[in-house]
């Protein structure tokens, strides 16, 4: 296990930490890496551990309004290159740098239940911008689990061959995020990747966050979403990586997370075990969950590195210590589809 982090810098250490399958992927990789979006939750990290894994031989670039002056100043101390760019903004996009590999995060979740509008705008149309100016690139989508239905816990999850009917506008913005990639994939014969993440976990936000925080500050956690999928968000990046050498024209879709369906009840339990405090659960599990079978990124890239239980453990003892939050939760237990 690696050592569990007491500072910032150190967890950001942690998240950025290339592997040797990350490292051979980008040792063969022609061209720059550009990242768009990369000033939100993930970003960062994965710009970091491009760049770490091959200090000079090629340029990494991250895209972002970003509107945190600390965020790009972070970036450029690391080696990455920052470009400020609203990628609604057409001629804004025009002058991007040329790039043969892109990442594509952008997009839109929390706060769009009374402005639909711009949620359609950030996950539709905002696509179709970046897909026809990088139409000669490869290109890694990130999108979501929550794309499909609900699914059973002991069927293991959704497949990527499954339909995509899930509850909500932003579920279903998120679809159409997907469409137009695939749309310009096949118009003019883009490698396009579509990545399912569900959902990454770093100690600042996440699942295994939100569910600590309560039993930590003994407030009660509803288990009604009775499960959930998670995977350390340094594996993530990982994935997110080497998934730019299995891009292709249709696009590949990928599930991305851990290899089990998580009972929230028991992380709670556990949680509690760890902090020595009694979790105060409420409601009843729901017999389904968002959740994603991901044996196909598991065949392709073996297991995560990090462990439910390591993650458990550096959470618990990441909030005992007060440790820095994003203020931002997951709304993990949402059924509905609204954030």
């Amino acid at each position: 296990m690696y050592e569990i982090p007491q500072t910032t810098e150190q967890l950001d250490t942690w998240l950025s930490e290339p592997t040797d399958a990350v490292r051979e992927v980008l040792s063969d990789l022609k061209g720059d890496i550009l990242i768009l979006g990369a000033g939100g939750k993930m970003g960062p990290s994965l710009a970091r551990m491009a760049r770490r894994a091959s200090p000079s031989r090629y340029e990494v670039v991250a895209v972002s309004r970003f509107r945190s002056a600390e965020t790009a100043t972070e970036l450029c101390k690391h080696g990455v290159q920052v470009e400020y760019c609203d990628l609604l903004d057409r001629n804004q996009v025009a002058r991007l740098p040329e790039s043969a590999n892109v990442i594509y995060m952008a997009g839109q979740k929390f706060g769009t239940v009374d402005a639909a509008e711009r949620l359609w705008m950030m996950n539709a149309v905002m696509p179709s911008i970046v897909a026809e100016r990088y139409k000669n690139s490869r290109i890694v989508v990130f999108s979501t689990g929550c794309v499909y239905s609900f699914s059973k816990p002991e069927t293991g999850g959704s497949k990527e061959t499954d339909p995509l009917n899930p509850p909500g506008e932003y579920a279903n913005s998120c679809i159409a995020r997907e469409r137009v990639f695939s749309f310009y994939s096949r118009e003019y014969n883009t490698p396009v990747l579509c990545f399912r993440l569900n959902y990454a976990i770093d100690l600042r936000y996440g699942v295994l966050r939100d569910v600590a925080d309560k039993v930590w500050n003994e407030q009660p956690v509803d288990v009604t979403m009775g499960h959930v999928n998670v995977i350390w968000q340094g594996d993530a990046n990982a994935r997110a990586l080497q998934c730019l050498e299995k891009t292709s024209c249709p696009p590949t879709i990928l599930n991305v997370t851990g290899p089990e369906c998580l009972s929230v009840r028991t992380l709670a339990e556990r949680l509690g075990q760890l902090m020595e405090k009694t979790p105060h659960i409420t409601g009843h599990e729901a017999s389904t969950a968002w959740l994603s079978d991901a044996s196909k990124s598991m065949e392709w890239f073996g297991s995560p590195t990090v462990s439910i239980d390591e993650m458990l453990q550096a959470t618990a003892n990441w909030v005992m210590r007060g440790g820095e939050s994003l203020g931002k939760p997951t709304h993990f237990e949402t059924r509905d589809g609204k954030y």
